[in-house]
């Protein structure tokens, strides 16, 4: 993909993200159900946004992923690159300490996570998109969420980097297995779940052995059981 089509794919979908924002609002607001959210967690190198893209173009939902981060920015008063800076990455406090001297005021990974929650649950009374990553399965109440996990073998993984950034496949795998430790660190330290753990998800989906269509079906129809479900609860509830 080239670089402009890359920008034109994300300014698009930082549109649509608005619109689904200020739209879903005015619906919560007139008393109408609050739909349920796909929350997606992936490996470094699964293609875990574009098995989110192609879920949000079935269901027509919007996908927030980089949508997410220049969201946050705009909230904090930030530019995004400083906000990227500490996107699922935990750096310890001792360095965060140290470049508090340098970032600009507010761009910290507390700051960070503490808008990232309010966002989340703001897009989760709203309903009907797509998150990808960011603790969002840890986040969101199961009773709304569909919790998926996008996995696939290291050697894919790392020939999709290795393609993706042009780097050798030593430097590729570097890349694999240093942002992997980071997620971990991350979510760790911030939501204290090992998001290896297959426990946290509702589906977990080898992209190794599926490929992205395949799997944004399963997606889609593990979503409409869990509607279904919660529909047939709703109703028995309501039974005198």
């Amino acid at each position: 993909m080239t670089p402009t089509s890359s920008l034109e794919r994300l300014t698009h979908g930082i549109a649509r993200a608005q619109e689904h924002w200020h739209g879903r609002a005015g619906q919560r607001r007139a008393g109408r159900e609050i739909a349920f959210t796909i929350a997606l967690h992936r490996e470094a190198g699964a293609p875990g946004t574009s098995v989110a893209r192609a879920v949000g173009e079935r269901l027509q939902w919007p996908v927030y992923d980089q949508e997410l981060v220049e969201r946050i920015a705009n909230d904090m008063g930030l530019r995004p690159a400083l906000v990227e800076s500490v996107d699922e990455r935990s750096r310890g406090w001792l360095l965060e300490a140290m470049e508090g001297f340098t970032l600009a005021p507010g761009a910290s990974e507390n700051a960070y996570v503490h808008h990232l929650v309010q966002t989340l649950l703001s897009l989760r009374a709203h309903g009907h998109c797509v998150i990808v990553g960011r603790g969002a399965a840890f986040i969101l109440p199961r009773d709304t969420t569909l919790r998926v996990r996008v996995i696939g073998d290291e050697k894919d993984r790392i020939e999709a980097i290795r393609r993706r950034l042009n780097l050798t496949p030593a430097e590729a795998q570097r890349w694999v297995e240093e942002t992997d430790r980071e997620r971990l660190r991350f979510n760790k330290d911030h939501f204290r779940k090992d998001p290896r753990g297959a426990v946290h998800y509702d589906l977990v989906l080898n992209t190794s052995r599926w490929p992205v269509a395949e799997c944004a079906g399963l997606i889609v129809d593990a979503l409409g059981q869990l509607e279904r479900c919660a529909a047939g609860v709703e109703r028995l509830a309501a039974t005198p």
